[in-house]
């Protein structure tokens, strides 16, 4: 294997994580390193025999090593180029290439798709980068040409956006910008509705694109509904709610942009259409005196938790968050309700929402139990992949 400076040694017993192919190495775990590494280093990682185990990039921090390979083989351009095919012909086969009523999708997904650290999502010819690690960051011209090389035509720019996901630990300045090529903010569709994409200045990458086959379930619950969608964002959950043939849809979030952008949408969809109104305001004030106005209510917050330090607080705030939903929604009323959290797992989720819906004394069962679409694949010896929860709830 090429490029890698240093060996990062294990305690003994500590390697049977990565004989069971999981894609991390804790700071915990290391004896020691051989010689001087830089975050963003490849490092080979052995057992304290001396047994080879994997290789990945040295970070600083709990996660000490992401993974990339557990051969011995070389990490060079061919590695890479190897990777990202893999990762599109996995699209391919889920038919998201060349399809024109989807042109906006995840194309890499970190440790999903043997990438840790790396998340691309193509938005109708332009990937648009973010690196949650050095070493996928230290290589983000690399893997633009490849991209290039593989995509052809269908490519037309790639623009990095890693200058908020990179650890804030990491010695390095970050600029936005394109890596190849140029484009504009552009309009994409998504089961032939438009949305309007800003990657330079929107959250995330520019679009919640793991929430694809969640809004379409909310189509299908939407008729002769009062729907609520509260962090609305861009308002997709909203106009697939109109499209469902809702009565009345009212848009909420905390951020001006946020609204205007989905005022926006729902224009480019349903022009001077009266079912719909948006409103710039906290949720939890918001949901504060609404008994029986709404029967289908949509909550899908930010993470509240970015950090296990941080895990309590945000199982409370799902607590309460759910409780409010739960008390002041009609009888035979709908909940969507999500977590995108990493760090909150399934169970703790649902045991929040659990007591949440005990707080309000209605009787609340599960009709559906959701999670991100096929081109966020979760790879199965790495469980924390699975970030996205949801439940469907009926309140009677």
């Amino acid at each position: 294997m090429t490029n890698t400076v240093a060996t990062v040694v294990l305690n003994k017993g500590k390697e049977q994580s990565l004989k069971r192919f999981h894609p991390w190495v804790f700071s915990g775990a290391i004896k020691k390193i051989t010689a001087e590494v830089k975050e963003g280093d490849l490092v080979r990682v052995v057992s304290n025999s001396n047994e080879f185990l994997a290789a990945g990039h040295y970070q600083i921090g709990s996660i000490a090593v992401r993974i990339v390979s557990f051969k011995d083989v070389a990490i060079d351009r061919d590695f890479w180029k190897q990777r990202l095919s893999e990762a599109i012909n996995l699209r391919s086969s889920l038919g998201l290439l060349h399809n024109e009523q989807t042109n906006v999708f995840r194309l890499v997904h970190g440790e999903g798709d043997g990438l840790p650290g790396l998340i691309i999502d193509f938005y109708n010819g332009t990937a648009v980068y973010q690196a949650h690690s050095v070493g996928m960051y230290h290589i983000r011209h690399l893997l633009a040409e490849i991209l290039k090389e593989l995509l052809g035509d269908q490519l037309v720019a790639v623009y990095d956006k890693s200058d908020k996901t990179l650890p804030f630990k990491a010695d390095i300045e970050p600029e936005n910008g394109y890596l190849l090529g140029e484009s504009s903010p552009t309009i994409v569709n998504e089961y032939n509705n438009a949305f309007r994409v800003d990657w330079v200045e929107g959250q995330k990458t520019g679009f919640f694109v793991d929430q694809r086959e969640n809004r379409r379930l909310v189509r299908e619950f939407s008729k002769n509904r009062d729907v609520l969608n509260m962090f609305c964002y861009s308002g997709g959950f909203s106009f697939y709610a109109m499209q469902g043939d809702a009565k009345m849809v009212h848009s909420v979030d905390a951020s001006a942009k946020a609204i205007e952008l989905t005022r926006q949408n729902v224009e480019l969809n349903y022009p001077k259409d009266p079912r719909h109104e948006a409103y710039v305001a906290d949720a939890f004030d918001f949901m504060r005196d609404i008994k029986d106005k709404y029967d289908l209510i949509i909550l899908d917050p930010p993470a509240f938790a970015k950090h296990r330090n941080a895990l309590s607080q945000a199982l409370q705030a799902y607590k309460r968050l759910n409780a409010r939903a739960f008390e002041q929604i009609r009888s035979g009323g709908i909940v969507f309700t999500f977590s995108c959290s990493q760090v909150v797992t399934k169970d703790k989720f649902r045991e929040a929402v659990f007591s949440g819906a005990a707080i309000s004394g209605r009787k609340v069962r599960i009709l559906h139990q959701l999670t991100q679409p096929a081109d966020h694949p979760v790879n199965i010896y790495h469980p924390e992949g699975e970030y996205l929860k949801g439940l469907v709830l009926y309140v009677d």
